[in-house]
């Protein structure tokens, strides 16, 4: 087997230069590229799917079925973000056969490299403009990267190239995400020396997803009992009941997570809602200081002005008196300028 010369090809950005790519799709995919970092920086919780066949060589098929992916995003863009692949270059292990768009646009034809490169990246920013999703694409040549690099928001790198070092050079270079499958073998210890680092990395991931699992648990308890605390704060309520009763969590464990969380005690938090909901039956209503203390979880009202005195500096009736006085002058202000 030997080369043959047949022509060459332009550079990557002879190509970007000659067939640029709008504003529109550069803004599309910066905000694309910025949410998809997020996944992979713990910022945002939601689930990248690359998503699709493993061969695209048929454009109307190609954003015919991108357009189905675009209607799916919006019904789950709250959790999901989809990049359909769209994968130009196919590897062939003997370099015989169909080796995809980016070697034989037209599969009747003979193979046309520069033919292409140009039918790929227009079938690529037709994708992007017509639905906003930027794609996914393999590295089939580290070289052809650059002709899609102003496009792409994901690179795979597949089986018969992860052992590559241009591939795995170029990779770590991008901007973007490279998946990295494992090697044809099925093998995941090329990437380690031992099968101890192995099991460290995997024991090291286990550990990562646990805590994470863990810390949304925490932020959704949290939070149902920040609600609960808001519609039941009249009602006899007390840490240990919530946790031992009601969400069945240890008493510490809801204890710190609880601080963490609101930077305040429960029973430090609880008082200032119910304090917040007095003020606001002080402020609006003729309800007697007894009825008062009552409605907000205070049984003897004596204690309820104690704890009002020493949170807000006066008695609930000083504070009563406060409040209206404040609003008779602003309804005589108001009197005032409309005369």
């Amino acid at each position: 087997m030997s080369f043959n010369f047949v022509k060459k090809l332009p550079t990557p950005a002879e190509i970007r230069e000659q067939y640029p790519v709008s504003d529109a799709i550069i803004q599309v995919k910066k905000e694309r590229d910025e949410m998809i970092r997020k996944v992979f920086t713990g910022e945002s919780d939601k689930f990248l799917v690359i998503i699709g066949p493993c061969s695209a060589d048929n454009e109307d098929a190609v954003l015919d079925y991108v357009h189905r992916l675009a209607r799916v995003q919006e019904k789950v863009s709250d959790k999901l973000i989809l990049i359909p692949r769209i994968y130009t270059n196919k590897p062939r292990t003997t370099g015989e056969g169909y080796k995809g768009m980016v070697h034989q646009p037209d599969p009747e034809k003979k193979p046309d490299m520069l033919a292409g490169i140009l039918a790929i990246r227009h079938m690529h920013m037709r994708a992007v403009a017509e639905t906003g999703l930027t794609a996914a694409d393999e590295m089939l040549y580290p070289e052809n990267w650059r002709y899609l690099s102003d496009i792409l928001s994901y690179v795979a790198v597949g089986a018969r190239s992860v052992e590559n070092q241009q591939h795995r050079l170029t990779v770590s270079g991008i901007d973007i995400p490279a998946g990295m499958k494992n090697p044809t073998s099925g093998d995941l210890l090329y990437q380690f020396h031992t099968a101890d680092e192995l099991k460290k990395y995997l024991l090291m991931i286990l550990k990562e997803v646990c805590e994470k699992n863990e810390e949304n648990e925490n932020e959704l308890l949290i939070e149902n009992i920040l609600v609960y605390l808001e519609n039941h704060y009249a009602d006899d309520i007390t840490l240990n009941e919530l946790a031992e009763h009601k969400y069945f969590v240890s008493v510490g464990h809801l204890s710190r997570t609880f601080k963490n969380k609101t930077g305040l005690t429960f029973s430090k938090y609880l008082t200032e809602v119910r304090l917040k909901k007095a003020k606001e039956f002080l402020g609006n209503t003729d309800f007697d200081i007894t009825d008062i203390a009552a409605f907000t979880g205070y049984n003897d009202a004596s204690y309820f002005t104690q704890i009002f005195r020493k949170s807000c500096g006066m008695t609930p009736s000083e504070y009563r008196s406060l409040e209206r006085k404040k609003k008779n002058q602003k309804s005589d202000s108001e009197k005032e300028n409309n005369l």
